[in-house]
């Protein structure tokens, strides 16, 4: 009838009033695509050190890398994987580094450890001892897979260049393979097999100035109340 016909057009009309007015509103965070991070300490420290970035090493992790995310994103955890050194001076400056990021409830720190390793010098016949970082690797294949297996995310973000972590991205593609997995080579850093299997990649050569941006409070004050100060040798 004409009276239905009428009632019909006002609704359709009403409708698209409450659609431009923006009535309708979009709940993006039930939509929003869940990301883990994953970073090879060891590879991302020695990638800073070659471009002589030391006061990027106070860095505030968490909040660098959900810089690079989208508005469609969002940061579950970032994952430091990383052992303690030997030197008493290298493990008090690295132990401020990571109790000033736990403040961040989205900082998760897994620490491997550092082996004593004896090199013979091929010009002398001397042995030199050094200290080799192991476990790392593994810790990282670990963890992504199980995340991956409990499809706690939807985007993993993978920050090395250590083709040792090739394995665990072929196994996520067969299990999950709606998963996708991203690769962020550290400064001087880069792996083409790795970035072959990866769903894209970013070079991280070129972003001092997001480097410098997420530096931490020259100042930070932990829960218990003990304030830290960034390392000297850091400035």
């Amino acid at each position: 009838s004409s009276a239905a016909s009428d009632v019909y057009k006002r609704q359709i009309l009403r409708l698209t009033h409450q659609l431009k007015m923006g009535f309708f509103i979009y709940n993006a965070m039930e939509d929003k695509k869940k990301v883990i991070v994953y970073v090879d300490g060891f590879n991302f420290y020695y990638g800073l050190k070659s471009k002589k970035w030391k006061m990027c090493y106070w860095l505030d992790l968490v909040s660098f890398f959900n810089s690079f995310l989208k508005p469609y994103q969002e940061l579950v955890e970032v994952n430091y994987f990383s052992a303690r050194p030997t030197d008493a001076g290298k493990h008090d400056r690295q132990d401020k580094l990571f109790q000033a990021n736990k403040c961040n409830p989205k900082f998760n720190l897994i620490l491997g450890k550092y082996l004593k390793k004896e090199i013979k010098c091929r010009y002398c016949g001397g042995i030199i001892h050094s200290f080799e970082e192991k476990e790392t690797d593994v810790r990282i294949a670990t963890k992504i897979l199980s995340d991956a297996y409990k499809k706690r995310c939807d985007i993993a973000i993978i920050v090395s260049a250590d083709s040792d972590l090739i394995p665990p991205v072929e196994l996520i593609r067969e299990f999950n393979p709606l998963q996708k997995v991203y690769v962020y080579f550290p400064p001087n850093r880069y792996s083409s097999n790795l970035s072959n299997l990866s769903d894209g990649t970013r070079k991280l050569d070129g972003a001092f100035n997001i480097f410098k941006k997420h530096i931490l409070p020259q100042k930070v004050q932990l829960p218990n109340g003990y304030v830290i100060e960034r390392p000297d040798e850091w400035k």
